[in-house]
């Protein structure tokens, strides 16, 4: 599986909402931005519930529009993410990057730029 079928995948589970295909893919100890409420979490089951709390307030999607390796072993995805509000207003529609750091092939963190 190339590294842009594999990270179509996990975007592919957020949107169905897959949180244990999602989490199965990180480490245990997986650092993971808080782009909803702001800060960081760390653990599996905190971005579990970081989740539940984001998608009770804001339906959001994403589509991975592309993904570059770097030579630093880091994985960058360029995104368009859109999100509502439960009442359907448009909280955000438009692009965004994710970095993600590997370890032992897992996503040991991940940022938002």
């Amino acid at each position: 599986m190339t590294e842009e079928q594999r990270f179509q995948a996990l975007y592919d589970a957020f949107n169905s909402r897959d949180t244990d295909a999602l989490l199965a893919a990180m480490t245990p100890d997986v650092d993971w931005p808080n782009g909803w409420e702001g800060g960081r979490v760390q653990g599996r089951e905190a971005v579990r519930a970081y989740w539940l709390r984001q998608w009770a307030e804001a339906d959001s999607r994403v589509e991975p529009l592309a993904v570059t390796a770097g030579d630093d072993g880091r994985v960058t995805v360029e995104v368009h993410q859109r999100a509502t509000s439960p009442a359907g207003d448009v909280l955000w529609d438009g692009p965004v990057r994710h970095v993600y750091e590997l370890r032992d092939g897992l996503i040991a963190r991940m940022e938002i730029v």
